[in-house]
């Protein structure tokens, strides 16, 4: 199986930075698009970063020029640099993978179990 863990997160002043990590492991052959997505109480999952396996980078337009999405290939990571963090950052942020299994030719979608970002005002 594969697993993905999010870390990182806690509660932050506004104006504060963060460093989202997470770490996939498992029986992995390959990983292709990563994402980062949030969750705020009350409101649907939205989509915040997505870096593609050769380092392709697209944002939503309220995190650009604040977040930056990276990959670690060699160690199957992905991070979420944060800054200028304001309260409607405040969320629950999951990380997403497209990752190929040793044991299959299918790709599959899995999803980490979040990891909470507070901003105080």
């Amino acid at each position: 199986q594969v697993q993905l863990v999010e870390s990182g997160g806690g509660l932050v002043q506004a104006g504060g930075s963060l460093r989202l990590s997470c770490a996939a492991s498992g029986n992995i052959f390959s990983i292709s698009s990563m994402r980062w997505y949030r969750q705020a109480p009350g409101k649907d999952r939205e989509l915040v970063a997505t870096i593609t396996s050769d380092g392709t980078t697209t944002y939503a337009d309220s995190v650009k020029g604040r977040f930056t999405i990276a990959r670690d290939n060699a160690k199957n990571a992905l991070y979420l640099q944060i800054s200028s963090l304001e309260p409607d950052d405040t969320a629950v942020y999951y990380c997403h993978a497209n990752v190929r299994r040793t044991d299959s030719q299918v790709w599959y979608s899995y999803w980490g179990q979040g990891t909470q970002v507070t901003v105080s005002s």
